[in-house]
This record gives C-alpha cells, sequence and structure tokens, in this order.
C-alpha cells in the first residue's frame, strides 16, 4: 500500500498530489511539467514537500504533522532515473555494485561482489556485460543496468522515471512488456512516470492521472479506459469524440438523447449512477473505432436496422499509416457538433482502400448504444 499526500510550492507552480493505491505498480501519467517527477522526488526524499504525508508499506516517510521525514537512504527507494544516469566510467557490475554503496575498483568480477549483487546481474541478463562500460550498451540493455543498480538495495519500492524515453518507438514497444514482467518477477512496488497512457496500460495496473500540478485518484487501468468518471478525465486521456446532448426520454433500459435532431440511444453505465432527467445535457464519447460505416449494396441486418444509423459525408481525412481518421459530418442541418464535423472515425487502411473512401464519400454509419460511453456530470 502507497499512499501520497504532497503538496510543494515552486514559484507560480504548486505541486498538489494526493492518490493512494494498493496494487503492485502504479503508472503517473500526465503532460511534461505537470509534477510527475517532482511526486517520485518527494517520496524518494530528494525534495521536502512544504505539506503532506507519504507511507510505504505501512511505513511513514513523511509526514509534517508528526515532523517525520526520513532521510533517503532510510526510505528503501530504488530510483530508476531518466537516461538512466549510469556512471559512464564504471563497468556494468560497478554501476550495479554501486547501489548497495560498496563501489569496488579495477577488474571486479561477478565472482567478487555481494551474493545479491552476482543473482539480480544473472536474473537480468547482464552477466556476459559485467565488464563493459554503459557506452557499448544498446538501450536496453543500458535500462536494464539501470533496473539492477535500483534493485540493488532490496527497495520496498522502486521509482522509475520515463524509463522508456530515451530508445526508438519499436524497441520502447517490445521492452514494455519485459520491464512489466520484470518488475512481477521481482514482485516489487512500482511507481512509474510516464507521459504515453499506451505504455501505462502495458505496464501498471492503476493509474493517476497529473495535470497543472493537480491529480486524480489512482483508478484501475481498464475503469479509467473504459469508465472514465468525468468528462475531464475523459479529456486527460485523450479522448476523442466527445460531445453533449440533452436527454430526449425518461431513462429507463437505456439513456435516449437528442444528437443534432436525430434519436441517439446509449447503454447505461453499470458503474456510474445518473443523476439526471429529460432536458438534462450530458457529455458522452464514442470512440472513432466503433463507428460502423455500412456497406452499400447490402442489405441491413435486423441487428443494424435497430442501432444508432445516420447518413453523412466525409469532409476531411488524415492518414496516419495503418490506418485512416475520417472526418464524418452529418446531413442534419445545423453546426456540426466538432466544428466542421460530427464524428472522427477510424478505420483500417485496407478497408479503406477497398471501400475506395477516396472517391466515394456518402455514407451511412451505425453506432452501437454499448459503445457510446456516458459521463457522470
Amino acid at each position: 500500500m502507497l499512499s501520497v499526500s504532497a503538496r510543494k510550492r515552486f514559484g507560480d507552480f504548486i505541486l498538489d498530489a494526493a492518490w493512494s493505491s494498493d496494487q503492485p505498480i502504479v503508472a503517473l501519467v500526465g503532460p511534461s511539467g505537470s509534477g510527475k517527477t517532482l511526486t517520485l522526488q518527494c517520496i524518494a526524499g530528494l525534495i521536502t514537500p512544504d505539506e503532506g504525508r507519504i507511507v510505504s508499506a505501512g511505513r511513514v516517510l513523511f509526514e509534517t504533522g508528526a515532523r517525520i521525514n526520513l532521510r533517503p537512504q532510510e526510505r528503501r527507494i530504488g530510483y530508476v532515473f531518466q537516461g538512466y544516469a549510469l556512471f559512464p566510467h564504471m563497468t556494468v557490475l560497478q554501476n550495479v555494485v554501486f547501489g548497495l554503496r560498496a563501489q569496488r575498483s579495477g577488474a571486479a568480477t561477478t565472482a567478487g561482489a555481494p551474493d545479491r549483487t552476482k543473482d539480480i546481474v544473472e536474473r537480468l541478463g547482464l552477466t556476459r556485460l559485467a565488464g563493459k562500460y554503459p557506452s557499448e550498451l544498446s538501450g536496453g540493455q543500458q535500462q536494464r543496468v539501470a533496473l539492477a543498480r535500483a534493485l540493488a538495495t532490496d527497495p520496498e519500492v522502486l521509482l522509475l522515471d520515463e524509463p522508456l524515453s530515451a530508445l526508438d518507438a519499436p524497441l520502447r514497444r517490445d521492452l514494455c512488456g519485459e520491464l512489466s514482467q520484470t518488475l512481477r518477477d521481482w514482485g516489487k512496488a512500482a511507481i512509474l512516470v510516464t507521459h504515453d497512457l499506451s505504455e501505462a496500460y502495458q505496464i501498471a495496473d492503476t493509474v493517476v492521472l497529473y495535470e497543472h500540478g493537480q491529480t486524480t485518484g489512482a483508478v484501475s487501468k481498464n475503469d479509467l479506459l473504459w469508465n472514465p468518471s468525468s468528462e475531464r478525465v475523459a479529456k486527460l486521456i485523450g479522448a476523442r469524440n466527445i460531445l453533449r446532448a440533452p436527454i430526449a426520454e425518461p431513462p429507463i433500459d437505456s439513456i435516449v438523447l437528442n444528437w443534432r435532431g436525430r434519436r441517439l440511444e446509449a447503454a447505461r453505465s453499470p458503474s456510474h449512477r445518473l443523476q439526471a432527467g429529460v432536458g438534462d445535457s450530458l457529455a458522452f464519447f464514442v470512440r472513432p473505432e466503433y463507428v460502423r460505416l455500412i456497406r452499400k449494396n447490402r442489405p441491413v441486418t435486423e441487428g443494424l436496422r435497430h442501432t444508432n444509423m445516420f447518413h453523412g459525408a466525409i469532409v476531411g481525412e488524415r492518414d496516419e499509416g495503418t490506418t485512416w481518421a475520417l472526418y464524418f459530418r452529418l446531413d442534419e442541418p445545423g453546426t456540426p457538433s466538432q466544428g466542421h464535423y460530427d464524428l472522427e472515425i477510424e478505420i483500417p487502411k485496407l478497408v479503406y482502400e477497398r471501400l475506395n473512401i477516396s472517391v466515394d464519400r456518402h455514407w451511412d454509419v451505425s453506432i452501437h448504444p454499448g459503445s457510446i460511453q456516458v459521463l457522470p456530470g
């Protein structure tokens, strides 16, 4: 269990972090300058908050009221710095041993290192690299050395400050799974700082969102992505097609909205209680990949006949490599919901080519009620 409450002023910027989690791996997600790294430094004891309370595994590391402020070396915190911060003049083994505050000089070997260091070096696949220097290692190898150095102290909590940011995209994808498995194999609680939500989703169990020094609570990654707690949270996670419409009928089994002069039926969320009635405006979002283009010259199935169906035109598009983002505008009169378009639709490139969408711009689309996420007020 890790509980963090830390308030710290730096000029005009105020860090006001408050969250707790009993899950093994927590990801702090947000843009640069939002306070993520400052939070790690407060936990590690490198920065003293103006006020707050930090508890790790039942041990109080910091509390202003009780005047508790353990020194960094007393906190049992392992820290993997952004860019790894390996000592360039030390070999892999010497860097790892440094984590134990027992630097060795000359031609150190795994046989002469403490048993724990030897075990870490072997388990992280660094034995053959023990005599090499950081400049001779790949980015992935450097990451493992930095991780080994942090684990050498046998920490209660491991802090990782954007551990994959120095790597190129293909390697970063490959190492996401490896890092997650390594953390779970060691059984260590860990806090990961990243600005990449997909990275957090692959590695962590729970996520805390940061924005201008403010935080949300720690929530499971599935709840965050599929049941955001508010319109603000949906925007923070980068949800697209965030829209608004009034309730058209009394909510019973589903929620019927009057969107752009048309009836739009959405499924009720099993986790968010609806506290709104007819005429009240609700925020909702539709994932672009869940908007379905209806193929022409084919009979409409009975299932689709009762699904939200709309007609309109593609008024813009964006090539994203393996997919296309299409900007779709309904034929209904009035101002489109998102500037010049109503819906963003995402389709695979193969579908784009087979349906000849670059030429054929007028389509029917359907939106399944279960893919519409209604947001709490």
